[in-house]
């Protein structure tokens, strides 16, 4: 597991494991968000599973499962209000962590500036300049 910090209170993960879940509790994070749809993984890592195995722990589990090139509103919308009621820190996690960081990134169009919206996640390797264009034109609303 790669927890990969974009702020004090949001990280990205490549996919995860049940395993991984109490070293994710153990690090701070109390609610964990699923961008990942069950038709790309194994079933010993859907969506059921995972959700059983945070909530055992205690964790908030949020399903927001994001297709790669067809991020919806409703997908930015929950992300934003997941992160909005969350009591602490949350980790998100997709196969490789890029969706987790657009759909972040997008949540915070307008609150945050576009610069610094791409630049966070580029730390981590996820070039999110694409979505420049975007990110302003949220901004402006």
């Amino acid at each position: 597991m790669d927890i990969r910090a974009l702020t004090d209170s949001y990280a990205v993960s490549p996919q995860i494991s049940p395993d991984d879940l109490p070293a994710i509790k153990a690090a701070g994070y109390v609610t964990v968000i699923d961008n990942r749809p069950d038709a790309e993984i194994p079933a010993e890592l859907h969506t059921e599973t995972m959700r059983a195995a945070a909530e055992a722990l205690g964790l908030t589990f949020v399903a927001n499962p994001v297709i790669g090139g067809a991020i919806t509103l409703a997908n930015v919308e929950l992300q934003r209000e997941t992160l909005a009621a969350s009591p602490g820190p949350v980790f998100a996690y997709c196969a490789s962590g890029n969706r987790c960081s657009i759909v972040w990134a997008l949540a915070h169009a307008g609150q945050r500036p576009a610069d610094e919206l791409i630049s966070t996640p580029a730390k981590f390797g996820y070039n999110l300049e694409h979505l420049r264009p975007q990110l302003e034109a949220l901004a402006r609303g």
